[in-house]
């Protein structure tokens, strides 16, 4: 069995306050990165849990336009070109992708401005 990496743990503990953030204060809150971080949250949550992105319709319908989207925007060309797959090749390829897209993302989060509010899993602190 396989130990979890720093991005799995990243990815299941950013997610959430993604989404906490666009529960409280609305999509149109989040940045384009905290965008991207849905779409990889809805991607590695379908995966982990489904293996496959059929659910994914349900819960994100657009997640890869989107994601392949915010990448491009951010000048991320290793998620943009991940996303950019057919989801048939993007689920065979997930996982190997995985480390590469998370640390590309990770790499491109913005810095805070000072005095901005930070978020925790209880909200702003």
């Amino acid at each position: 069995m396989s130990s979890v990496s720093d991005n799995e743990t990243w990815i299941v503990e950013r997610g959430p306050l993604v989404i906490k953030k666009k529960t409280d204060t609305g999509v149109t809150s989040l940045c384009v990165w905290e965008r991207l971080v849905y779409c990889l949250w809805v991607a590695d949550y379908m995966m982990r849990n489904a293996g496959d992105f059929a659910n994914a319709t349900d819960l994100y319908p657009d997640f890869q336009t989107d994601a392949k989207h915010f990448a491009h925007e951010l000048g991320l060309p290793i998620t943009c070109e991940a996303f950019s797959l057919s989801k048939r090749k993007l689920r065979r390829e997930y996982f190997d992708r995985f480390e590469a897209i998370c640390n590309e993302i990770r790499g491109a989060e913005p810095i805070v401005a000072p005095n901005a509010p930070m978020l925790d899993a209880s909200g702003p602190i």
